[in-house]
């Protein structure tokens, strides 16, 4: 944190999280006050949004500092979820987790706490920060299994200069024991879990009022009809569960994943066997880049550099060269080792050593096969 104590606007949700990054912004002599956003409006059985501005108001009473509250559903839906469907339409599967942090929360959470009149914004993510001069250098977490640079690399340099993370030297353990020891009334509040907008709703039910989706077979690879899909986006490349297909006459009883969407055909493409070779990507195709502070030297001068990768959150790094394709805008990654599951839509982020340097979509795959 800044060695001179500077006013802070932290985001408060209503967590533990974001409750103790606001308990150690007081504690290192911050001025603080809390702004609780409101990004989706839908109110039904599923909706926490009430319970969560409860939570947060109690939190800001217990720690004394102000709390303000804003609406973005507006920018929400234009933002974020107008391209969630998008993708969904297209054929992908998307991270909207992604699209949120860059543009509501070190967006437009970041100009109206600038309005307030913060110098720093604060969020409850676990994450590191270092500041040089208007740039931002974003690190990964003390605890690797809560580390969050795979949703965050996509937030501006500009914007990570002006935010502070107090929980990137913490353990989860350690947030939760100050929580309680503080005495503050959510510290065994659970963690939230999934797509933010979507909850703990079933997530075909929800879909199924945003896109048509059609039934269709689900074939082998070698066009064999196994079954009939209920909708090619409810599915994702690596899953298991929800196929129902049943026995089938002279084949083993592995179980079947899905290996591909084929949204000319309206048809789920599944394998046998958790690591069939049609699950196994050797490269893949990335687009619509952002570097956090620019591109990689080696990658500018050479047209190639040599990285680590995590292809989803909480994945182990692996290694990978990344170079220039013929097409503007796209790089080609390779793996050394065959990488399971890659999925167009979602999100390459890279890395050398603890610093998230950025990353990208991935827009297609090479299968290993």
């Amino acid at each position: 944190m800044p060695a001179v104590k500077k006013p802070v606007v932290v985001a408060l949700s209503g967590g533990v999280d974001s409750a103790v990054a606001a308990l150690c912004l007081l504690r290192a002599g911050h001025a603080v006050e809390a702004l609780h956003m409101t990004n989706w409006d839908d109110a039904d059985e599923h909706c926490t949004a009430a319970s969560d501005f409860a939570d947060a108001r109690q939190v800001a009473a217990d720690l004394g500092i102000p709390l303000h509250h804003v609406n973005f559903a507006r920018e929400y839906r234009e933002q974020v979820f107008a391209g969630f469907l998008a993708e969904y339409r297209a054929g992908r599967t998307p991270n909207p987790d992604v699209a949120c942090n860059r543009h509501i929360k070190f967006g437009a959470f970041l100009h109206h706490a600038e309005r307030l009149g913060a110098e720093y914004i604060a969020t409850g993510h676990y994450a590191r920060v270092v500041h040089r001069g208007d740039r931002g250098y974003l690190y990964k977490a003390a605890d690797a299994d809560k580390d969050q640079t795979y949703f965050l690399h996509s937030v501006r340099s500009e914007a990570l200069a002006r935010t502070l993370f107090p929980l990137g030297e913490l353990r989860k353990s350690a947030v939760r024991a100050l929580a309680r020891e503080y005495g503050l009334a959510n510290h065994a509040k659970a963690d939230s879990t999934g797509i933010c907008f979507i909850g703990e709703r079933p997530f075909r039910d929800f879909l199924a009022q945003y896109l048509v989706a059609e039934p269709g077979p689900i074939l082998t690879l070698e066009g064999q009809t196994v079954g009939e899909h209920s909708g090619l986006p409810y599915y994702t490349i690596g899953q298991r569960h929800g196929l129902n297909i049943g026995g089938q006459a002279n084949r083993e009883q592995a179980a079947w994943f899905v290996a591909a969407r084929d949204q000319e055909r309206n048809a789920l493409i599944v394998v046998q066997g958790h690591d069939h070779p049609a699950l196994l990507s050797s490269g893949l195709a990335i687009g619509e880049l952002h570097w956090i502070n620019g591109e990689p030297g080696d990658l500018q001068a050479m047209g190639r550099v040599r990285l680590h990768v995590r292809l989803r959150h909480r994945q182990a790094l692996v290694a990978c060269e990344l170079a220039r394709d013929t097409r503007e805008g796209v790089l080609q990654l390779q793996f050394p080792v065959p990488q399971r599951a890659a999925t167009p839509g979602q999100y390459a982020v890279f890395y050398a050593g603890d610093e998230c340097l950025g990353g990208g979509v991935i827009l297609d795959t090479r299968s290993a096969a």
